[in-house]
């Protein structure tokens, strides 16, 4: 919410940055940190060989043998230490990754699948693989390094300096797994995981432009877009069917701003979309070549947070759904849900939504992206929840309590949805309550649920 409020309160004149989706897919991948880390070490390595070879033949220059001779018993010495930490990072890789796959399940089972992309891109569980990768691949290397002469004139290196950069990266290493154990056992416990999963959603509309004259209403399912044009043609996707991730927003506007037209996205962030299906609208003009946007549109497997409004809310309700059922049982986990779900709510309650328009430097509007309107991100937040709530007065409790504080910061045209669902809930505790006495104990507002 801080990131939201600091974006609220920028100067008026200051444009939102539209980031590239490349830094949000490599978050969202587990491979990109291990294959940075071993190709750096190698460049690490190749310096540290060089530099023992220097000091090799400095030494042999000025014809200090007796030192030579130490740095071949040191050798020794560091050619067993650098064996055993060799044989011992497969070991330890192979029982940070059973933690890994042990915490994975369990919180997919006890939260929602869709929590696993957590563990995916938390920077800890990639630092700690990365680390302990490069700490093997830099044992072999320093190996390799090892002299098989034992007279100090015809010896051509002594790793001294690839031994006290192992012996580093090993500290590291230890450090390092102290650190992952600390974040796995925070990510597997559930405050700690709604509390991620709601810092995560509000970097999406502290990322969303808002309109410097305030509200700006764009209609975005019809073919008229007011002050952008007539539609004047469509370009349909071209790739594989999956979920829309993410669109390159400096690469339309860009493409627009160069054409002179307004580019409208038709299906919004989080749709499933299939090859043909028309996803940019044209106003104004004639549509882009084909190649101007070319990697334009990112289609995935699953939703992102990236530019998803809506992601951060689904996964609220559906841990808030799973503490309902018969099979959990939990309905304090579902106050937490709510908490979070409540603080969202909260933050966008004064926004612009329906729409988010990106502009050149110029200050003209070149993309037209949809959003979720209020009452769609109200209906998402409580709809599900309130229909399993009712046999819980914690929950319902709560609820009322929730939408009673967002009653009171939402401008008026905006409590509709708010006064409709909590009449909705009233009427089902109403029917469900067995006595009079529980009924008005569930409809007591109460931010805590029961204490």
């Amino acid at each position: 919410m801080s990131d939201w409020m600091a974006t609220q309160s920028s100067p008026a004149g200051r444009r939102p940055r539209a980031l590239s989706p490349l830094r949000e897919h490599l978050r969202d991948t587990f491979w990109f940190a291990p294959t940075a880390a071993m190709v750096g070490v190698f460049v690490v390595w190749v310096g540290a060989e060089a530099l023992d070879t220097a000091i090799v033949d400095a030494l042999q220059r000025d014809r200090d043998y007796e030192t030579l001779d130490e740095l071949l018993r040191f050798a020794e010495d560091a050619k067993a230490v650098v064996s055993a930490v060799g044989s011992a990072m497969m070991t330890f890789i192979g029982v940070v990754f059973s933690i890994s796959l042990v915490a994975v399940q369990m919180a997919s089972g006890q939260f929602t699948p869709r929590v696993v992309r957590l563990f995916v891109r938390s920077r800890i569980t990639k630092a700690t693989f990365a680390v302990f990768l490069a700490t093997f691949v830099l044992t072999l290397l320093v190996l390799t390094s090892f002299d098989t002469a034992d007279d100090p004139r015809s010896v051509t290196t002594v790793p001294l300096v690839q031994s006290v950069l192992t012996l580093c990266m090993v500290g590291l290493s230890l450090l390092l797994f102290v650190l992952y154990v600390n974040a796995t056992l925070r990510l597997m416990r559930i405050s700690h995981v709604i509390a991620r999963i709601a810092s995560e959603s509000f970097r999406v509309p502290a990322s969303m432009p808002v309109p410097a004259g305030g509200r700006e209403a764009v209609p975005v399912g019809g073919r008229e877009a007011p002050g952008h044009g007539t539609e004047t043609g469509w370009v349909p996707h071209d790739g594989r069917a999956g979920v829309l991730r993410d669109v390159h927003i400096t690469r339309l506007v860009r493409v627009a701003r160069k054409h002179g037209v307004v580019l409208r996205l038709i299906p919004r962030i989080g749709d499933f979309v299939v090859p043909g299906m028309p996803v940019l609208a044209v106003h104004g003009g004639p549509v882009p070549p084909r190649r101007a946007l070319r990697y334009a549109i990112s289609v995935g497997v699953e939703r992102t947070y990236h530019q998803d409004l809506a992601f951060g809310l689904r996964q609220l309700a559906d841990i808030a759904l799973r503490a309902l059922s018969p099979a959990i049982n939990d309905p304090t986990t579902a106050v937490q849900a709510l908490d979070r779900v409540v603080q969202f709510l909260a933050a966008l309650s004064r926004r612009p939504l329906d729409a988010a328009l990106h502009r050149d430097r110029a200050g003209a509007v070149r993309l037209v992206q949809p959003v979720p309107d209020w009452t769609e991100l109200v209906d998402l937040g409580f709809t599900e929840a309130r229909g399993c709530a009712v046999g819980s007065p914690q929950v319902c409790r709560r609820m009322l309590a929730g939408l009673d504080d967002l009653l009171l910061l939402a401008p008026p045209e905006r409590r509709e949805p708010l006064l409709r669902h909590r009449e909705l809930l009233r009427q089902a505790v109403g029917l469900a309550a067995p006595t009079a006495s529980d009924r008005d104990f569930a409809l007591r507002p109460d931010r805590q649920g029961i204490g």
